[in-house]
Order: structure tokens, then sequence, then C-alpha cells
């Protein structure tokens, strides 16, 4: 994977193989941003990284000057490699190893920008709490954004708060916002 913009662009990152992880792929993460960089100053927004994976999202953002960047995943060799990169990138990456799902039920962060990236064989169900327990804990900054990622069989439209979806590849981004 490489960091698209910002001061570290083109920079490239090889994971361990052994990581339980499918980041986002370039193209499909490039596209993502040419839309968010329309809508937000990086410099200036917190943004919330759930089932981190490689941390892949998160020196995105970092790059390009995000200075509140918090990344999540359940698994301790990704929450390890993330900090060892944010620290190499000099990025100011806060780590947390838990449960996106119990993290999201306890957290008092509040996040203009929330990024979710489940398995994508992961339920129906399950991805239908992501914005369901967002929305209800207050999580999402207003006129912010959350944008779930998923496989192109999956529909997510139905949901409260969704705005609109992109297709890439065999990838969707589904984005929900907060207006109230």
């Amino acid at each position: 994977m490489r960091i698209i913009s910002g001061k570290h662009k083109s920079r490239r990152i090889s994971a361990p193989r052994k990581l339980p992880v499918r980041p986002t792929t370039d193209m499909a993460k490039e596209s993502l941003f040419n839309i968010l960089n329309n809508q937000y100053y990086f410099d200036e927004v917190s943004v919330l990284d759930l089932f981190a994976g490689t941390g892949n999202i998160g020196y995105e953002f970092g790059s390009r000057g995000s200075q509140k960047i918090t990344a999540v995943d359940a698994d301790f060799g990704c929450v390890r490699f993330i900090e060892k990169t944010a620290e190499e990138l000099e990025l100011n990456i806060t780590a947390v190893k838990n449960d996106v799902f119990t993290y999201l039920e306890k957290t008092v962060l509040k996040a203009n920008i929330i990024f979710a990236d489940p398995p994508y064989d992961m339920s129906l169900e399950k991805f239908e709490q992501i914005p369901e327990l967002i929305f209800k804990n207050e999580i999402l900054l207003e006129d912010g954004v959350l944008i779930i990622e998923h496989a192109k069989q999956m529909d997510l439209s139905y949901l409260e708060h969704f705005l609109s979806h992109r297709k890439y590849g065999g990838s969707v981004f589904s984005f929900f916002e907060n207006t109230t």
C-alpha cells in the first residue's frame, strides 16, 4: 500500500503478511479522498478509523495534516503495527485495541469523519449496528460524515442517515451524514 497525497506522498508501507487485513485499494482510497477533499480541511478534522487494520486510512489523513486520529482494531498485531508506523511517520495517531462494537458503546470521543472498514463477510446485522451505535451515542459531530466500506453485494441505503454510495471495483463506500 502507499500513501496517495500529503507530506508522505508516494511513501510505500509494507504490512506483515500475518495481519488479518484487507487494505482499501489505492484506487478506491484516492477516489474517497478526492470526495472528502472538496468538503473538509484535513488539518481541522478529527478522524475515527474503525476496523483500522493496517492503519492505511489513518496514515492518509495524517499525511494530509489531520492531527486527531484514533484507530480502533481488535487485533493486537494491527494495533502494534499502527503504533510503530505512526511513530516512524511522525503522525498523531492513537491506536486502540478494542472490539469496535464495545468501543462504540463506551467511547466519549467525537469525530468529524468516521471511516469503518469491517470484514466483508461480517453479518448484515453487524453492519447495521455500526451507524446505529454511532448516531445513538452521538459520536459523529454535526456536519460530519460516516463512511462504511463494504462489498458491492451489500446495500445499506435503507438505513437512517444514509446519504449516498460510490462503487469502486468490488468495494462500495456508503456515506451517512449527521445534520441534526
